[in-house]
């Protein structure tokens, strides 16, 4: 995206073009409702409902989890500088949890268990897998330096709304409502922490 970013709205021509354009990047993004195939989270929670055990196929792999509304909040902050402050923000972005947040999956797997508690087991699948990075981590201090965003979110929490959310739909609630209540909740912790 640089160079697509240096050759079409290359920021010394802002005043041509007046486009300030910017690269945004996320962690493992996790949040209630993902049902995507072959993801970690939405796997275990569909194996917890189903009463089944979890197969787990890389224990130690340590990802940068993040609940979906930290990324969320952070593009719109980068999107309102880039309308106040044009090229000062048109460069690559990351926006990651906290460093001491990026955990392997076998934490995963065990906070996520004890939170469900009846009938959650998991156990790790010993078969062959294709290979994975086993530890991912981005760096944010730019986007906490340049944009004052900084993660409020502490793992567990993340995880606590992602079960919570389960639960709720799993006991026919007005999921639209619940997940409005969430939002707000998180921009209440936001806006505390700001």
């Amino acid at each position: 995206s640089a160079a697509y970013r240096s050759s079409f709205f290359n920021p010394a021509q802002h005043a041509q073009h007046g486009v300030a354009l910017a690269t945004a990047r996320a962690g493992n993004v996790i949040g209630g409702g993902d049902w995507a195939k072959d993801r970690l989270i939405p796997d275990i929670l569909a194996a917890f409902e189903a009463g089944k055990q979890v197969p787990i196929r890389n224990p130690h792999a340590t990802r940068p989890w993040q609940h979906v509304l930290e990324p969320l909040r952070g593009y719109l902050t980068l999107a309102e500088r880039l309308y106040t402050d044009g090229t000062a923000c048109a460069e690559g972005w990351n926006f990651g949890p906290h460093s001491d947040d990026a955990k392997p999956v076998e934490w995963i797997v065990k906070e996520l268990a004890e939170r469900w508690s009846q009938g959650a087991s998991w156990q790790v699948d010993a078969g062959e897998h294709p290979h994975e990075a086993s530890y991912l981590k981005l760096d944010i201090s730019k986007a906490a330096q340049r944009l004052h965003w900084h993660p409020v979110l502490r793992l567990g929490g993340a995880l606590g709304l992602i079960v919570d959310w389960a639960r709720a739909r799993q006991g026919g609630a007005d999921m639209r409502a619940f997940t409005q209540q969430q939002i707000a909740q998180y921009q209440q912790l936001a806006f505390t922490n700001a």
